[in-house]
Formats: C-alpha cells, structure tokens, sequence
C-alpha cells in the first residue's frame, strides 16, 4: 500500500479519536448490519460526517497524485532532447536575421552567411525581395524568407531533404516541395533577368574587347562548354544517361562571359549525350542559325565581314558562329596552333565559370533530387551563380571535373553553308592573328 496513503489514514484516526473517542471508527459486523447511508449522515454525532468528507477529499488527492505521474513528458523536454532543431527553426532565424546581423560588422556578418546560405547578406535579402511575391502567391505556411533560407542552405551544402528534414523539424516531403518552388522560381522568374545574351551594344563591345585582351581575337564575345552532373541511379534505367565518366549524369550546356558569368544555360540532354547533339537540341543553336539573335557589332577581317562569335573545344562543330580548334592535338601549322592556343585561352572562362559554379553550389556535384526537378535545380544554381558574379562575392574553392575527352563532331548535311562560312572566317582570323603577333 501506497506510504502517502497510509499516512492519510493514521492522521483520520487520530482525528477520530479526538473529536468522538467513544465511538469506534470501524464497527462489528453485527452493529453494522442494521445501519445504513442515511443512518450514518442523520446521526447526532459530527464524527462520521466529518470522517466520510475528509476520507473522500484525501481520496481525490491521492488519484490526482497518481494520474500527474503518470504522464508522458512534456514537449518541452522534448525540444531540449534535440537542441539543433531549434537552432534551425523560424524564430531563430528571425533572430538571426533581424535582430542579430546589424550588431556585426558587415565582413563578418557576410562570411557568417556565406557559411549558411552560400552568398552574403545583401544578395540573400536581393533573392527574398525578388521572389517574395510569387512565394506569398503560392500561400506557403511558412515566411518567404525562412523558406529560401532553407532551399540555399541544400543549394550550397548539397543536404538532402531527410538530412533537412531532422534540420527543421520537417517532413521530408515538405522540404522537396518548398525545394522545387523555390528552383522553379529561379529559373523561371529570376532567369530572364540574370542570364541574357549580350545585344546591346554597350555591353558587347565590353565583352569583345574583354575577351580580345585575353586571346587577341577579335569579336569573341563568349565560350561554349557542357559538363555533366550527376544524379541518383534510382531514377534512371538503361545507359542513355550514363556519361563519359562512367555515373548517372543530366547534360548542363553554358555558355560564359569574360566575368565568367553564363549568358545561356541548356539542360535537356540525359549525360550520354555528345555536345554538339545538346547544342542543336538548344534554343541558343536555333536562334543562331536563324539569324533571330541580331549583334549590332561587325568588323572587317581580311576581307571577312566577321560578327561575334562563340568559341568552344573540338567536340563541337565549326560553324559561322562557333569557332573551334583546328586540332585536337597541336599537328597543324604554326599559325594554326597559334589560333588554337589563343581560342582554348579564351575557351578557358567557361571551365572556370562551371568548376565555379559547382564548388560554390555544392549540390550540383552529387544532384539528390527527382530527375523531373533536376533541369530547374541546374538552371537555378546558375542563376544564382550569376547574382554572386554581380555582387563580386569571394570565389570559392573550384570544383575540378575529370579532364575531358571526346572526338570531334560531325558536320550535318544541313550545317555544311554555316560551316565552310565558319571555315572561312577562322582561316582570316588565322592569319590575322599570325600576322599581328609575328611583327611584334
């Protein structure tokens, strides 16, 4: 029997005794017999209606004791059994963000937030206000900055969304979607601010002359490069996406500026794909031989009325707007290989652009999202890549693909005008080039 309860039980005798000594608390079965309920509450004496009231309160006592220690911990327990939940949740993000970061000096503020989220502040908060709006749209629960947070934080550290998930005190499931509208927002409402051809004149002419003070060619005003990214086996079949490396990979296709950033992105090849089947799958290649881009920019070489031009390795075709090597392995002429090592000089700002872009977005070096999301999550690292570009962030430790490889591309019967067109030109810039140099 329970001490406290036993305890009740001798106080209440004692009181008995005290206020009626004469008559016994507990009676002989014969004596009880011809009693009842109202025979005990009618009775003159106040011992037994005293006894019942106070035996029936210490009763109530004692089952509400024993029902309270019962119970299952509190939530609050519960939170202080996972701390890092609540290092990551809303309400220290908000404190975090509002009321913390204007106490630090602004380097220190913007190396915290690289650490987190991958860019500084100011661009952070440059990425909330743009798509602010679309997310309040889409009547998420939760803030448009918190959620954004969130999708960076995977974007730059390659999370996936279980290890999110534990992170936020979220389902998985919530995690991907909030993922996908966010990428989806980028690289459908943030792209055709952040990643467009360069027509205006203005900025070609800075880019050309960019590009002529790197290789000393002449209206090159990008280089073209296409590189795979991996994703997970499970959502694949068969060898189409298995790519040169030998893993499960989708097809990124970019073309970059002399700042190393992308004024194209491509992704609709699976990784066994060539690159010049990705560049003639392209709106870029479509708009190019359709003469739709129009660049207000044309010089005259040796007779060549020569407009820009993209360069890119021999996996590529020649054409009148894309300049390729003349080998893949310096056995041409002295001018020809002189044109070659200036060409892959300038083709260099598109390696460089993606090894950057791939160690500032960690994800893309290991994509665990669904095969359906991995074209949006691409281009919105790109995106991405081109605002920290802008904003002249700390460039990271690059991200080093295996050397590359490849046969030189095939000429189709339909591209063969562009192509003797292309021949031509890179012949004049040949000679030019040699020229030039040689009377230095």
């Amino acid at each position: 029997m329970d001490e406290s309860f036993m305890l009740m039980l001798s106080n209440l005798l004692h009181l008995h005794n005290s206020l009626d000594p004469s008559t016994p608390l507990l009676s002989s079965p014969s004596s009880s017999s011809g009693s009842s309920p109202s025979s005990l509450l009618s009775s003159s004496s106040p011992t037994p209606l005293l006894f019942f009231t106070l035996a029936s309160l210490l009763s109530y006592l004692a089952s509400q004791k024993k029902t309270t220690s019962t119970k299952p911990p509190t939530s609050t327990s519960t939170t202080a059994a996972n701390p890092e939940s609540s290092s990551f949740s809303v309400s220290a993000f908000r404190a975090l963000s509002t009321e913390h970061i204007w106490s630090l000096e602004a380097p220190l503020r913007d190396a915290q937030w690289r650490t987190l989220y991958g860019l500084s502040y100011p661009v952070f908060t440059t990425v909330v206000e743009k798509l602010k709006p679309h997310i309040t749209a889409s009547n998420l629960s939760l803030p448009s900055d918190y959620a954004v947070s969130m999708v960076l934080s995977r974007l730059a550290h390659g999370f996936s969304a279980k290890t999110l998930a534990s992170r936020y005190s979220l389902e998985p499931y919530l995690i991907s979607k909030i993922t996908n509208m966010v990428t989806r927002l980028l690289a459908t409402k943030l792209y055709p601010e952040f990643i467009k051809i360069p027509v205006s004149r203005r900025r070609l002419i800075e880019t050309t002359q960019a590009f002529e003070e790197l290789t000393s060619l002449p209206n090159m005003c990008g280089a073209i490069d296409g590189s795979p990214i991996k994703v997970k086996c499970g959502d694949i079949g068969g060898n189409v996406y298995e790519c040169r490396y030998g893993y499960p990979s989708v097809l990124l296709q970019v073309v970059a500026d002399h700042k190393k950033m992308f004024w194209d992105v491509c992704v609709k090849a699976p990784g066994g794909s060539d690159d010049a089947s990705h560049l003639r799958e392209s709106l870029l290649y479509n708009r190019l031989v359709s003469g739709d881009v129009v660049w207000d920019k044309v010089i005259n070489v040796r007779g060549h009325h020569v407009r820009p031009y993209i360069v890119g390795d021999w996996c590529y075709p020649l054409l009148s707007f894309l300049m390729t090597p003349f080998s893949p392995n310096g056995s041409g002429t002295p001018a020809q290989n002189l044109f070659d090592g200036m060409l892959m000089k300038g083709r260099s700002v598109v390696v460089d652009a993606i090894a950057l872009l791939k160690g500032r977005w960690k994800i893309l070096q290991d994509l665990n999202v669904g095969l359906n999301h991995a074209p949006q999550t691409i281009v919105a690292c790109c995106v991405l890549h081109n605002l920290c570009q802008i904003a002249r962030e700390p460039e990271p430790e690059a991200w080093k693909d295996p050397d590359e490889g490849g046969v030189p591309a095939r000429v189709l019967e339909n591209e063969k005008p562009i192509h003797y067109f292309g021949d031509s030109l890179r012949q004049a810039l040949t000679d030019d080039l040699h020229q030039r140099l040689s009377s230095r």
